[in-house]
């Protein structure tokens, strides 16, 4: 069988769920992306389409990205193209979903920090604060994280 593999750049639209299966961890969310084209008439931006994906995310991958993402985060999502039809209320509806093998955020948004994770740490469903500190907290108050806060880059 020949896989679609798809690369797709977006935001997060809803919060991550992690779960335990039989076998292993699934993280799931549903992810937007709009098309965007640039308008000379406008001298700017426009935005055109935006398309929802549901992303799934097993093993390691679902554990890191549920510790790592939240809602509006701009990432890059590489995975297996699924196209699924289903009956709702007496409609058939199609769903696109998206089987993760890689998951990044978006560095052309923003910043990022890596954190490697230790054996034996906690999985995210173990965890009462999924998303742990990707830098220490800089006593900003306010339960804020210290790397959701802007940082000015200097060269």
């Amino acid at each position: 069988m020949n896989d679609t593999m798809v690369t797709v750049v977006g935001n997060v639209a809803t919060s991550v769920d992690y779960r335990d299966t039989a076998t292993g961890g699934v993280a799931k969310f549903r992810f937007a992306a709009t098309a965007r084209r640039w308008d000379r008439e406008r001298a700017g931006w426009v935005d055109g389409h935006t398309s929802f994906f549901t992303v799934n995310a097993w093993r390691a991958l679902g554990a890191n990205l549920a510790a790592s993402v939240a809602v509006g985060d701009p990432l890059v999502v590489h995975g297996r193209l699924r196209v699924r039809e289903e009956d709702w209320d007496g409609q058939r509806r199609t769903f696109v979903d998206i089987d993760a093998s890689a998951v990044g955020h978006d560095l052309t948004r923003g910043t990022s920090a890596f954190r490697r994770v230790l054996k034996g740490e906690p999985r995210p469903a173990d965890r009462p604060d999924a998303v742990p500190d990707a830098v220490p907290d800089t006593g900003g108050g306010g339960g804020e994280r210290a790397a959701d806060r802007p940082v000015e880059l200097v060269s």
